[in-house]
């Protein structure tokens, strides 16, 4: 069960105008469960995303970024998003960039579109054959079903080792003009940032302009999907897309204007629900961790002590025993690699608890007082290092039991 992360109401998650989702059964890895989804979308949309930094991308990584590319370079605009799950489609080579165009050629046949206009996605188990014929077997049922209001299954369609759907709705006012925001997120392991096995999918009715939507979702990434761990563990496919639709009344068109300012806002709060709520469903994850590390020279300098934090198992199996050995997190901190970080000067904080004091145990901290708050399903962890005014945030959640069962179990 995720942490505190309650079950989306499919009533409650908004259409969004220029926007319409269908899905299928395709039968890709399992029978009888939704893996394949398209995302169809209207003349006037634009799309951006970021992607994984492994350098074993999977192929339909490969393909959207050079789709994008070419519609950067003057090609014709996006048309569509395709996901299947149960197959990654990643480390199988020039064959799987030929089945992943197959894919794409048999969906854009179905849309009246080139090719080049549709972006795949692939999650699921490494180093296998892409069951195309299946894919393409399984798009007619999706594209038949296309509507605005598929968003709840959407959720359900991306979903491989998640206990539940991720997805979320939004509407804010800016400038006068009604905008709404829908999404979707997917991701249970092998979580880290740059992108792991992870898919995020936004979609505003707001008109952007290209290089601004580009801006834009590096930035809502950076502050929500590239700030979560789960195992430390970068995967091949992951994906973080944003779509802005322009069937609103609301145009973005300067990353300098208000009101790209306050659409910035929206998306990035939005984009940190959907990332958190993967770290609460993180696989057999019984609790929730905030780790934030202050008053740093720089945040590459933060993020390197929370990350360093958040991927240790030492850490992260005494959150998960409730035990408060909290020298793992100074030992942590201290091999993240700032050679210069003068530990008498550093402050731990647990929640409201003050562990450590200049370098230190805090005289007047109790075990109990530790104990009590490593009981909690959600914990926060604050460092202040003293060196100057930066700092960052990450998200992660405990190391069980469950996480080794579910990933010695995760092909069968």
């Amino acid at each position: 069960m995720a942490v505190n992360s309650p079950i989306p109401v499919a009533a409650d998650l908004k259409p969004v105008a220029g926007i319409e989702i269908g899905f299928a059964e395709a039968g890709i890895k399992k029978p009888n469960r939704k893996d394949l989804l398209v995302l169809r979308l209207a003349p006037g949309a634009t799309v951006s995303g970021v992607f994984t930094l492994n350098r074993f991308c999977a192929a339909p990584v490969q393909i959207s970024k050079a789709n994008l590319a070419a519609v950067n370079a003057g090609g014709q605009p996006i048309r569509a998003l395709m996901v299947n799950t149960g197959n990654a489609n990643a480390g199988t080579g020039d064959e799987g960039l030929a089945r992943a165009q197959q894919s794409c050629s048999a969906l854009a046949e179905l849309l009246g579109c080139e090719a080049g206009q549709i972006l795949p996605f692939s999650t699921g188990v490494i180093l296998e054959p892409l069951p195309v014929d299946r894919i393409v077997a399984g798009l007619p049922a999706a594209v038949a079903n296309l509507t605005g209001d598929n968003w709840f299954n959407a959720a359900e369609a991306i979903m491989t080792t998640d206990t539940q759907p991720k997805a979320g709705s939004r509407t804010v006012d800016i400038a006068g003009h009604q905008v709404t925001l829908t999404g979707i997120s997917k991701g249970a392991g092998m979580i880290k940032p740059n992108m792991a096995t992870m898919l995020g999918f936004l979609a505003v009715d707001a008109k952007v302009a290209q290089p601004v939507l580009d801006v834009l979702v590096k930035q809502a990434a950076d502050q929500s999907f590239n700030c979560i761990t789960i195992d430390g563990d970068t995967s091949t496919n992951d994906s973080f897309m944003l779509i802005a639709t322009g069937a609103g009344t609301l145009e973005v068109n300067s990353v300098d204007s208000p009101e790209f300012k306050a659409l910035a806002a929206a998306v990035t709060e939005l984009s940190v629900f959907l990332a958190q709520a993967i770290i609460r469903d993180g696989e057999g994850a019984t609790k929730f961790m905030t780790i934030t590390v202050e008053d740093g020279k720089n945040m590459e300098e933060c993020r390197k002590i929370a990350y360093s934090i958040a991927h240790s198992p030492l850490v992260k199996t005494a959150f998960f025993a409730s035990d408060p050995n909290l020298g793992r997190i100074l030992a942590a901190i201290g091999y993240a690699g700032v050679d210069d970080l003068d530990v008498s000067k550093l402050n731990l904080y647990l929640d409201d608890v003050w562990v450590a004091k200049n370098g230190g145990r805090n005289p007047d901290y109790k075990e109990e007082d530790g104990q009590r708050v490593m009981k909690q399903s959600e914990i926060a962890v604050r460092v202040k290092l003293a060196r100057g005014d930066a700092q960052a945030t990450v998200y992660t959640c405990d190391l069980s039991h469950d996480y080794v069962s579910i990933n010695a179990d995760y092909r069968s």
